[in-house]
């Protein structure tokens, strides 16, 4: 599944790989590498394929889940899709609270317990992902981890998930995105070892 996700992402210029010209993320991190999930809701062909997945692997690694509750914004198409698939309830976390109307911060239904399972696009330090599963504890759910779309395995994510409690599984990583570009000849050598280096860099 890893390295048939990792080809549909590229085929469909969802990974921008750029050694040579490197990407600025929020955190100021400087990256080689940028992952853009949304791409996939624009490809039906693939975008089947990552729904299904990504309902399969709830089902496989989460069996008790009641609930799948998508992170604002990037995982809310993706909980939705998938929560169809299963015929199961549906919310999302927004990043901050309404102002107004209810002032909800948890949108759909939580019942009090529920065992629920985020679902997000991609983790990279993994703050956005542990501050939802957090928020769903905080309103009484039992959060039994998270399903993403990629990883980069990175150590302070990684790490910010364990000390959370929190599981995460990915249908697939930055190690076979690398490794299926290099074989698909759209990087060589020399990027390969500068995407590696990056991952290293921050604590691989």
């Amino acid at each position: 599944m890893k390295r048939e996700i990792a080809r549909n992402l590229l085929e469909i210029g969802a990974v921008f790989l750029r050694p040579e010209e490197p990407f600025i993320w929020a955190s100021g991190i400087k990256s080689p590498i940028y992952c853009d999930n949304r791409l996939i809701l624009t490809a039906p062909h693939v975008r089947n394929t990552v729904e299904q997945a990504i309902a399969d692997t709830v089902k496989a690694e989460y069996p008790e889940a009641e609930a799948l509750f998508g992170t604002s914004t990037a995982g809310i198409a993706h909980a939705a899709i998938a929560a169809h698939i299963l015929n199961m309830p549906m919310g999302y976390v927004r990043g901050s609270s309404k102002d107004h109307g209810r002032n909800n911060r948890i949108e759909g239904r939580l019942e009090p317990g529920q065992k629920v399972v985020v679902i997000e696009d991609l983790i990279s330090t993994a703050g956005s992902a542990v501050e939802v599963a957090e928020a769903l504890r905080d309103a009484g759910a039992q959060v039994l981890g998270i399903v993403s779309i990629f990883t980069y395995g990175m150590a302070k994510g990684l790490k910010r998930l364990e000390e959370a409690g929190v599981r995460n599984v990915s249908l697939t990583d930055f190690d076979t995105i690398v490794d299926e570009a290099f074989s698909q000849g759209r990087i060589d050598a020399d990027g390969v070892n500068d995407l590696k280096k990056f991952i290293i860099e921050n604590g691989r």
